[in-house]
């Protein structure tokens, strides 16, 4: 026997929910299911649960053998061979439990107390290798949507009882799970607090993503500026936890969120710890750089091609001035024309399918390219100089932080046009006052104010491992020291020798 809406009076639907038993709830929807064990209807139990939530194979095989026999419910909790089985008389627990995939056992049809057991289809894709931020040495495990797996990741890299995870719900409908994960002992409980509370302060229908709960509790949600992390990789999340970070890991997103951070962190890849501390810190400033010029390389070019040519060469200004000997356009127009359509054919290729997107990117860029010079429409130097800042946009590892310098451009550009290099200037003290009074969960987001010896042993630049031997003060840790070590090279082996 199964409860469908047509067996039902039409007259219930206008009642209130508060109204209405969790039975009557619930089976409104076409994939309840409410069914008796036995054909005759004599034998206990009555189920309950949703098919689409559930995993069938459990059911027939684990649970359903054990519902035969006129059994109390205390007794089948302890038969039935799964984990997680709960007995209980709340409506809105067994609602929420039914709804994250449990079947409900009941001895008579409209019995209150029921019994709870959990068979959730628990089928998610397989873990994986980060997407966003590959890398070509070091480890490659990514985290996916399930909250359990990503759990048991940062488990395996930190195997200690400090580790704790405060879950929590999020989301008036979705119900969302919502985990801060903390080292204990080492974050300071102030930070941790504060998350905590500005994720409980959320009030919103439905949160899908990890996204979604960052910018809620930033200090700042209309800033460009990422004031956290959001991060695929473990070892990026395993090393937070360690110098005092807080992590937040929400159910259904394959990113977790990082909290607090500063502006330099943006630069940092976890690919420099597989190299010497040479070559890494090379690499971690070659992104620096990479990262500046991309948001002024299209600026100073209008800047300098409108008001000051006496600071170009005279061979070079010739070679600029043949380039845009048949461009019809101000540079002002000529570069907005070509940043835009940079930026369509970047968006392009994400919203195409797989394929067809990497052929866009590749072919297109080209080809389109070629055609506007070749038109006149915009100058091969140009051309180069944006080539050039696109490719540098992509070099920071966050991706947050490279769409926002892809965007400072475009308001750059315009007071290049109307004030020069004065322009450019001013959109960078603009720039540079926001960051000073930006925060990150309360610290300062510019790791250079104030001053601290700790920004020189991990984050501006990178020292050997036996030379980092604090955690960054601005995190305020419990802990201190993370290294005790004296980092002295071993004695050479002379009996050897002798």
């Amino acid at each position: 026997m199964k409860i469908k809406n047509g067996d039902k009076d039409n007259s219930k639907t206008s009642h209130k929910t508060n109204d209405q038993n969790w039975l009557e709830r619930l089976s409104k929807s076409n994939d309840f299911v409410h069914e008796h064990t036995s054909l005759r209807e004599e034998e206990p139990f009555w189920i309950s649960y949703y098919r689409t939530l559930i995993s069938s194979d459990i059911l027939h095989q684990d649970v359903l053998p054990y519902l035969q026999e006129p059994l109390p419910l205390e007794e089948l909790k302890s038969r039935i061979p799964v984990q997680e089985i709960i007995l209980t008389r709340d409506e809105e627990k067994i609602i929420q439990s039914i709804m994250n995939g449990s079947l409900a056992v009941q001895k008579q049809q409209h019995d209150k107390e029921c019994l709870l057991i959990n068979i959730a289809n628990s089928k998610f894709r397989d873990v994986g290798m980060p997407t966003m931020e590959s890398s070509a040495l070091g480890p490659q495990v990514g985290f996916i949507e399930e909250l359990d797996t990503n759990i048991n990741l940062i488990r395996k890299r930190l195997p200690v009882p400090e580790l704790l995870v405060h879950e929590m719900k999020v989301g008036e409908l979705s119900k969302t799970r919502v985990a801060v994960l903390y080292m204990d002992g080492i974050a300071d409980p102030e930070n941790v607090n504060t998350v905590i509370q500005r994720i409980n302060d959320i009030q919103y229908d439905h949160i899908q993503d990890s996204s979604y709960i960052s910018s809620m509790i930033e200090d700042n949600s209309n800033s460009l500026f990422p004031q956290s992390i959001s991060t695929e990789r473990a070892d990026r999340v395993a090393a937070g936890l360690t110098e005092g970070k807080i992590i937040i890991a929400v159910d259904g997103s394959p990113n977790l969120v990082i909290l607090p951070v500063t502006l330099m962190e943006s630069f940092i890849a976890m690919e420099d710890y597989t190299y010497s501390w040479i070559i890494g810190n090379f690499f971690r400033l070659l992104r620096l750089l990479a990262i500046f010029l991309s948001g002024m390389v299209t600026p100073m070019y209008v800047a300098i091609m409108t008001y000051h040519y006496e600071l170009i060469p005279a061979r070079l200004l010739e070679t600029l001035v043949g380039s845009r000997e048949s461009v019809p356009f101000p540079p002002f127009l000529e570069a907005l024309f070509l940043e835009l359509m940079i930026e369509m054919v970047k968006e392009a290729g994400i919203r195409l399918p797989l394929k067809i997107g990497q052929s866009l990117g590749v072919v297109g860029g080209i080809v389109i390219g070629q055609a506007v010079v070749e038109a006149g429409l915009t100058s091969n130097v140009l051309l180069i100089l944006v080539g050039l800042g696109t490719l540098a946009s992509y070099t920071s590892p966050i991706y947050k932080f490279s769409n926002t310098i892809r965007f400072l451009k475009f308001p750059t550009i315009f007071l290049a046009q109307w004030f020069g290099l004065f322009g450019v200037f001013l959109t960078f003290q603009f720039i540079q006052v926001h960051l000073l009074r930006l925060t990150s969960l309360g610290r300062p987001y510019i790791s250079q104010y104030p001053i601290r010896s700790t920004s020189f042993q991990d984050l501006w630049v990178r020292l050997p491992f036996s030379m980092q031997k604090e955690n960054p003060k601005n995190l305020r840790s419990q802990k201190k020291r993370k290294s005790t070590g004296t980092g002295r090279k071993p004695e050479p082996m002379n009996d050897f020798y002798e």
